[in-house]
C-alpha cells in the first residue's frame, strides 16, 4: 500500500513582543508558560495521531473507495473502534467495542468523523471533526482541515479545538495553521512541525510560533526545535528543547531579564533545574 508521508517547511514568527517590560521574568510566569505549552504541545500530538490513521489509503483512487479502505484498516488497526461509513466519510467511535484502542502511542476515545473530499496524485484533502477525543492526558473537541502535498511530502493542518487537559482542569480554546513533516523521514518516529498555534484560556490569550520542533507521539514535549509564545502577562517567552535522555527532555525558558531551565519527564512532570 503507498503511504502519504511529509517534509516541512514554513516557519513563523511571532512579532507582538513588548518592549517596555521592566521587572524580570518571575519563576510563577516562567511555570504557566511551560504549562501552558506543554498542554498544547500534548493537545497537538493526540490530533496529529488522529490524523496520521487517515493515512492509510491508496492514493489516486475515487474517495468513496479511500474511505471504504480507511474503514478496513481502522476495524483492523483498532478493534475497539465501531466504524460507520457513509460514502466518502466515516464515523469512528473509540471504545465501543473490546480490543486494543493504541495508535501511535495513543489509547482513545471519543468520536472521529473523517471525510475525503479529495484524493489524487498531487493532493489529498481530508476534514476532520471530533468529539470528546481522548488520550486520558487531553479531550478535545472541534474539527482540521487537512492537505495533503504528495510531492513536497508534507501535510498543512488547520484546525479549531476546545481542549481540556484533564489532569489539571485547565480549558482552552484556540486554533492554528502547520505544517507537518516525517521526523527523519519516518511517521512512526513522530513528526516535525512549523507554524503556529493561538489559544485562549482562563489565564489568557497565548500566541504560540512553532519552529522546527520535533515531536515523538510518547513525549508530552518536543524533543528539539523553539517556541516562540506570546502571555498575557506582557512577556515574550521562548523555549528551546532538547533531549537528555530517552525519558526526559530539557526545556531552555528565556524571558524578560531572566531564564529557568526545567526537566520534563515522559509522564509530563516538570522539575525546574535552575
Amino acid at each position: 500500500m503507498k503511504r502519504l508521508s511529509f517534509a516541512l517547511f514554513l516557519p513563523l514568527l511571532l512579532t507582538a513582543c513588548p518592549k517596555d517590560r521592566e521587572q524580570p521574568l518571575t519563576v510563577s510566569e516562567a511555570t504557566q508558560s511551560l504549562e501552558e505549552a506543554t498542554a498544547a504541545s500534548e493537545a497537538e500530538s493526540l490530533t496529529s495521531a488522529s490524523v496520521d490513521i487517515a493515512t492509510n489509503f491508496t492514493i489516486g483512487q475515487a474517495a468513496e473507495n479511500a474511505a471504504a479502505e480507511l474503514s478496513t484498516f481502522i476495524t483492523s488497526e483498532l478493534p475497539c473502534a465501531a466504524v460507520t461509513a457513509a460514502g466518502a466519510s466515516l464515523t469512528i467511535e473509540y471504545g465501543a467495542r473490546a480490543g486494543n484502542c493504541s495508535y501511535r502511542g495513543h489509547t482513545f476515545s471519543g468520536t472521529s468523523k473523517v471525510s475525503v473530499s479529495k484524493n489524487d496524485a498531487g493532493q489529498v484533502i481530508v476534514d476532520h471533526e471530533w468529539t470528546d477525543l481522548s488520550n486520558g492526558v487531553v479531550e478535545l473537541s472541534g474539527m482540521a482541515h487537512v492537505v495533503w502535498d504528495t510531492q513536497a511530502k508534507t501535510r498543512r493542518v488547520q484546525h479549531s479545538t476546545t481542549w481540556t487537559h484533564l489532569a489539571s482542569g485547565r480549558v482552552a480554546h484556540g486554533s492554528g495553521d502547520r505544517t507537518q513533516a516525517a521526523l527523519n523521514g519516518d511517521i512512526t518516529q513522530g513528526i516535525v512541525v512549523d507554524g503556529h498555534r493561538s489559544w485562549q484560556s482562563d489565564r489568557g490569550s497565548f500566541d504560540l510560533a512553532i519552529q522546527g520542533v520535533q515531536m515523538r507521539w510518547a513525549d508530552p514535549v518536543p524533543q528539539a526545535g523553539s517556541y516562540t509564545l506570546g502571555t498575557p502577562f506582557n512577556a515574550t517567552i521562548t523555549l528551546a528543547f532538547s533531549r537528555v535522555d530517552a525519558d526526559t527532555i530539557h526545556v531552555a525558558l528565556s524571558g524578560p531579564k531572566r531564564s529557568f531551565g526545567f526537566d520534563v519527564s515522559k509522564l509530563g512532570a516538570a522539575t525546574q533545574t535552575n
